[in-house]
């Protein structure tokens, strides 16, 4: 993550947090970041230099007044004036991290196959939240290439329960059982 990513957004996490607003901006900031990655062309727009810098704050206002919160809209300004735009997924992150370490989250990807059901989700929630002693955020995503079962990654680690994981261990084991029995 960039340093002006990071700073960014724990300045806008921290002023979200002197006024009570953490989840209202955190979700907003969701929304936009996931529009954003729709439309890459409007951040380009945003951090290009062709077009004067008060046309583009002139259109960060008109597409944003009245529908997200004043500090996210003076945020997007912000970056903008600053030249910063484009770190605005990394400003996002940034933000997201410190909500969760203040609030005791743990965002945990999940990977398999097919979709887990309702079910499943909760089961593993469950299961971690005790593991962990945290508040568990499954982010989960289909992946191909899992052939069966569930391959978790979260601060850094990841567990994998995947059925090539497993056939993976069984061929180091049997390699390291026939080097040493040579």
């Amino acid at each position: 993550m960039s340093q002006a990513g990071t700073v960014y957004g724990q300045g806008l996490y921290t002023l979200a947090q002197e006024e009570g607003l953490e989840e209202q901006i955190l979700g907003e900031l969701a929304v936009l970041q996931t529009a954003f990655g729709e439309n890459p062309e409007f951040l380009k727009l945003l951090a290009s230099h062709n077009i004067p810098l008060q046309e583009r704050l002139d259109l960060l206002e008109e597409s944003f007044r009245g529908k997200v919160h004043q500090y996210v809209l003076n945020f997007l300004k912000l970056l903008t004036e600053k030249n910063h735009i484009r770190q605005f997924p990394e400003c996002c992150k940034a933000y997201r991290e410190q909500y969760n370490t203040d609030k005791g989250i743990l965002e945990v990807q999940v990977f398999t196959a097919i979709a887990l059901s309702d079910a499943q989700k909760v089961r593993l929630t469950d299961k971690l939240t005790a593991l962990t002693g945290k508040k568990i955020s499954l982010l989960c995503k289909i992946d191909p290439a899992v052939l069966g079962g569930v391959r978790l990654r979260y601060d850094g680690c990841q567990v994998d329960g995947t059925i090539q994981g497993r056939l993976d261990e069984m061929s180091k084991t049997l390699k390291n059982e026939v080097n040493y029995g040579t």
